[in-house]
């Protein structure tokens, strides 16, 4: 599979929103009521939204055959070397072949000055928190986290770089 990572476009907004909500179906079904993901995916990545994250943050698309396979999303990078990693999505049809390894390496390589990255992992996200233990990342908290009226338990990882 031969596919692209590269700065996101304002031309990929309609893919990547499409992304997002085919991976937060397929990962959060039995983890987030589906009305309640629905608000989120509606304001979240509405294209306001998304042209506010291309404006002020960085993010980066895996594209295959011109079409966006999968996303990441790194806030601004604080003057300590903090960096929040806000979203890391793939079409599900790609998980498994390195495209979210690509991705989160694109962003390391690119921004100049990490030093430590941090993401929140909702607890029941087996898929996620296995990906991201494998890249190194250690968990740093627990806490309940109030989600569109829906209590999450939530995990908080770092990766030292």
């Amino acid at each position: 599979m031969k596919y692209v990572i590269r700065h996101m476009l304002k031309e990929d907004i309609e893919q990547v929103q499409k992304v997002a909500r085919k991976s937060w179906y397929s990962t959060y079904e039995n983890i987030i009521p589906r009305a309640i993901q629905e608000n989120f995916l509606q304001s979240a990545y509405s294209d306001e939204s998304m042209e506010r994250r291309l404006a002020n943050s960085y993010l980066f698309v895996a594209e295959l055959n011109e079409q966006v396979i999968g996303f990441v999303n790194f806030s601004p990078l604080k003057a300590d070397g903090e960096i929040e990693l806000g979203s890391i999505y793939l079409d599900p049809d790609f998980q498994g072949a390195g495209v979210g390894s690509a991705l989160l390496q694109k962003g390391i390589s690119t921004i100049d000055g990490i030093q430590h990255i941090y993401i929140n992992v909702e607890k029941d996200n087996l898929l996620g928190k296995t990906f991201y233990v494998a890249k190194g990342f250690k968990q740093v908290a627990e806490f309940d986290d109030p989600f569109e009226g829906h209590n999450l338990k939530t995990i908080r990882m770092v990766l030292t770089l």
